[in-house]
């Protein structure tokens, strides 16, 4: 069905999952609701659905500990629906991969929004944006992929927003509080850590390290920069 997303909502809790289910295929979407974490991953690599509706505190498996296995095999957007309201708690779980994390109570409509939020970001807006090229460096956001001399990258859903927000600002130097505001969507700030690991994840997937650069350059105490390898003095 055109224009009808996919959800699959990994929820236990039979007072939350069936109206939840309900509303949300009310406003549209076609959800499918399973009650336990190796349901979920199973369900996710065969059916592929466009979102995940992830609750924390599953029977089976902790729902951080699903994210990251899921992080490993596959980028679907996912958003975090728990009632854990730690700012900590939060942090692991964006650091995790999820796109989102909303705090239960919520409003199916609340949700409802973060998922077309979360969509609209993946899919690209509709005039297409630009593709960006940095040296052999592609990265094209509508299509939300990244080549590097043409050969495909395996990037997360967090690795690509952040790959895109540096090549658009590239031969600037981007601070770790712009990137936690802009990708992470953390105004309030937060760890210098969940940039510092993703820029390494990123650094490993370009065929680089911080010591031995090429398109990423620390510099200290400031932030970061994506340039032209070899443009560098």
């Amino acid at each position: 069905m055109p224009g009808v997303a996919r959800l699959l909502l990994i929820e236990d809790d039979p007072a939350i999952r069936t109206p939840l289910l309900h509303a949300l295929r009310d406003r549209g979407h076609a959800v499918a609701a399973v009650q336990s974490a190796m349901t979920g991953l199973q369900r996710v690599l065969d059916d592929r659905p466009d979102l995940v509706v992830l609750d924390l505190g599953l029977p089976d498996l902790d729902g951080l500990e699903l994210l990251r296995m899921l992080r490993a095999v596959n980028s679907t957007p996912v958003i975090i629906a728990t009632a854990r309201d730690e700012e900590a708690e939060i942090i692991r779980g964006l650091d995790a991969g999820a796109d989102d994390y909303v705090v239960k109570p919520f409003t199916a409509a609340q949700l409802d929004a973060r998922i077309r939020a979360v969509l609209r970001r993946g899919a690209g807006s509709a005039d297409g944006p630009a593709v960006l090229t940095v040296g052999e460096l592609r990265v094209d956001p509508a299509a939300r992929q990244a080549t590097l001399a043409g050969v495909p990258l395996e990037l997360t859903p967090r690795e690509f927003d952040l790959l895109h927000h540096l090549a658009a600002r590239a031969g600037r130097v981007v601070s770790k509080r712009e990137l936690l505001t802009e990708v992470w969507q953390l105004p309030y700030g937060g760890a210098d850590k969940t940039v510092d690991v993703h820029l390494s994840w990123l650094r490993r997937k370009l065929g680089e390290t911080a010591q031995q650069p090429r398109y990423l350059h620390t510099v200290r105490g400031v932030g970061v920069r994506l340039d032209v390898p070899g443009t560098q003095s």
